[in-house]
């Protein structure tokens, strides 16, 4: 067993792995799927059916909640668990990527990023030092650095000041949440939400290019974070790409620490990527699919709103035990979204956030049965991916 102050690695099973990776509100066990909660909420769901389904942990965002309900009313309300009454573990992305999305609407500079609210068109600023701060008043178990995310396809010279810019800016961001963690500790009119147990994740940025990679890698491990993750991928490259650079960044990455896969997560990503050594995973599919009508099943992807589901009476997924597939069928899921009932979108995304929840923990099981390969040749035999 290796372990650290965060993290423990139980067992490999060639560079798949399980741990557990502790946190002021609940031990994680990896590989993990965290559902998106941008706004501090995961689509259509309560909290308490998150609890059901075996959610371990959950993802909120640093922009957008910056933006609405603000600071000031999360910091009020005793943190962002307490704000939405949840009490399990918290990742909160530092907006990076929400800056990288909306590029007609910010400037980025050495200090940071000034954008314009999607919202209103107010101006605002983000520096490595303020998103720091704004996560702990959160009182996020795990935060994000903010970094510069390039885009695909993108030209070498761009991919490398692009990382460069996030190795400075993690830098300062690391410098920044350890002075503000001494404060705490001496208790010098310092209030956090939580305790002062929160653990800081570097991101490892470079584009499709493995020298940048490689570089990028190295650089932020010598800053020494609870965590890495590789952000700037599944931004428009193939996937065969994307699992290459996963593969060729993996051997850079410190064992006794966990890895996390930024913004991918279809059920086909989870084996392959966890095969390549990833441990945490959030992804908008499940929930953004489900309210459109797609539903995972372990024989691949339905839209429900197709007519030949109107007289389907069969559940979404007769191998699934999630209370959509318990109590409904297709044919009443189809009516439901053609007459665009709000349970619809309840009971589709219900079922596939359990898909996914379900899918992880049969990962780690297949790995801790040292039956890895075996598992993951079984779901690819019944699971469709066309």
């Amino acid at each position: 067993m290796i372990k650290t102050k965060s993290f423990e690695l139980l067992k490999k099973s060639g560079f798949a792995r399980v741990g557990i990776l502790h946190t002021a509100h609940g031990n994680i066990e990896t590989p993990c799927f965290m559902p998106v909660g941008t706004l501090g909420t995961v689509k259509t769901l309560s909290p308490a059916e998150l609890i059901e389904i075996n959610a371990q942990i959950i993802l909120g965002n640093t922009y957008h909640l910056y933006l609405r309900p603000g600071i000031e009313v999360i910091k009020n309300a005793g943190g962002l668990h307490k704000f939405i009454n949840w009490q399990k573990p918290l990742l909160t992305d530092s907006g990076g990527f929400q800056v990288f999305s909306h590029s007609k609407l910010r400037k980025i500079t050495e200090e940071g990023v000034e954008f314009t609210s999607h919202i209103d068109g107010s101006k605002h600023f983000f520096s490595p030092e303020k998103v720091i701060e704004i996560q702990q008043i959160f009182g996020s178990d795990i935060m994000m650095v903010l970094d510069d995310c390039a885009p695909y396809p993108v030209e070498h010279d761009y991919a490398k000041s692009s990382l460069e810019m996030t190795l400075r800016w993690a830098k300062r961001s690391k410098a920044e949440f350890e002075v503000r963690r001494l404060k705490y500790e001496e208790n010098i009119n310092f209030q956090l939400p939580t305790s002062n147990f929160q653990l800081l994740f570097g991101i490892v940025q470079g584009s499709t290019y493995s020298d940048l990679r490689k570089e990028s890698a190295q650089k932020t491990v010598e800053l020494d974070f609870n965590g890495y993750a590789l952000g700037g991928l599944s931004v428009g490259e193939p996937n065969e790409l994307m699992y290459e650079i996963i593969s060729e960044t993996e051997k850079f990455l410190p064992e006794n620490s966990p890895r996390y896969l930024m913004g991918v997560g279809t059920p086909e990503d989870l084996w392959e990527c966890v095969e390549r050594g990833i441990d945490m995973f959030d992804c908008v599919l499940p929930t953004r699919n489900a309210r459109n009508g797609q539903a995972f099943t372990s024989t691949g992807k339905i839209n429900i709103r197709n007519a030949e589901y109107k007289n389907d009476f069969l559940p979404l997924d007769s191998d699934c035990g999630c209370y959509t597939c318990k109590n409904f069928t297709r044919a009443y899921l189809s009516h439901l979204f053609r007459c665009d009932e709000i349970l619809g979108l309840r009971l589709a995304t219900l079922h596939n956030l359990t898909f996914m929840l379900n899918l992880v923990q049969r990962i780690r099981e297949s790995i801790k049965t040292e039956k890895f390969h075996q598992g993951k040749k079984d779901f690819f035999k019944k699971y469709r991916t066309y």
